[in-house]
């Protein structure tokens, strides 16, 4: 267990030179790789989210596939096609992008919504269905969709349902004054991560994925953190600035987040600290805000939200 933990830090340390200032946004994308979840990103171009997709999945040694939405995009141009082979004659499938280990999806609300749903079907069954053919998808399988919050012509908004879909939503936002100096001074290091070396082997990633799943408990106390969950899920329920609380499958996520944060903190048990780590990202894109509180300031309810409840002593 301590090897593979070792391992989560040396990717942290490894890949830090180059995401200058987005070592949060890495450690959150690994946290929900790691709970075998899909991330979407929030942000406007040009803040590094291809970088991250590729860091992820060079330091992980899995493979990498992009797909740009477009509204044009067809459903067979992220799941692939069957094409007739003259020679053979028989029908060849040719798999499309999202046959990879990550998937960065760039922009997916410019995607139709036929489109969105092909690639979101993808996301919750872990397979794909091409002309009555079912394929599985590779082990592990992580999108990491992104979309631009300002622009919004021309686009296509996921609906709520879908959302839920992903099991963190974060944004990697500006840099800091510090960390554009050495970017304006050294330039962009994506190619440089290209040529950076793996450290887990697929079956290590895999076993810490398992790890996290069933070697991370609730607490010591588990009946009193429990409690302490359900006390947070309820009372994203009956909040006063909340239409729509967390549902059980997103009061999972947090479950699951949560022990991720515990596991990459070397702890083997969950505290209200790693759930209050995770809540502002695993929460806000699940539930559904009252119309006067919509505009802004998303997070910082979760928080105070979380802030009211009771933490177990």
């Amino acid at each position: 267990m301590h090897s593979q933990r070792d391992n989560i830090d040396r990717a942290l340390k490894t890949l830090a030179p180059y995401l200058h200032g987005k070592e949060k946004a890495l450690r959150l994308a690994l946290i929900c790789f790691f709970c075998r979840g899909h991330l979407l990103i929030e942000d406007l171009p040009g803040l590094g989210k291809t970088t991250l997709a590729v860091a992820i999945a060079k330091i992980l040694g899995l493979t990498f596939g992009r797909i740009q939405c477009t509204s044009d995009l067809l459903p067979s141009d992220i799941t692939g096609l069957s094409i007739y082979d003259k020679n053979q004659g028989v029908f060849e499938f040719r798999p499309g992008p999202i046959f990879n280990h990550i998937v960065l999806v760039d922009e997916i609300n410019r995607a139709t919504p036929k489109t969105q749903s092909a690639l979101l079907e993808a996301m919750g069954e872990k397979q794909v269905t091409i002309e009555g053919r079912t394929y599985d998808l590779p082990r592990p399988f992580f999108v990491i969709a992104t979309q631009n919050p300002v622009e919004q012509f021309g686009t296509f908004p996921l609906p709520e349902s879908q959302l839920d879909r992903f099991m963190m939503k974060i944004s990697i936002g500006y840099p800091s004054r510090e960390a554009e100096r050495e970017i304006l001074r050294g330039g962009s290091k994506r190619r440089e991560i290209y040529s950076v070396s793996p450290i887990m082997t697929l079956e290590q990633v895999l076993e810490t994925q398992d790890t996290i799943r069933n070697g991370v408990h609730l607490s010591e106390s588990s009946n009193r953190m429990l409690d302490y969950l359900l006390d947070v899920i309820e009372a994203t329920r009956t909040s006063g600035y909340l239409a729509s609380g967390l549902s059980t499958r997103g009061a999972l996520a947090l479950v699951t987040t949560a022990k991720a944060d515990a596991y990459f903190g070397g702890r083997d048990f969950v505290n209200p600290e790693n759930v209050k780590a995770v809540a502002e990202y695993v929460i806000p894109h699940r539930v559904i805000f009252r119309e006067e509180y919509e505009s802004g300031g998303r997070k910082e309810i979760i928080r105070s939200i979380l802030a009211s409840v009771p933490v177990p002593a």
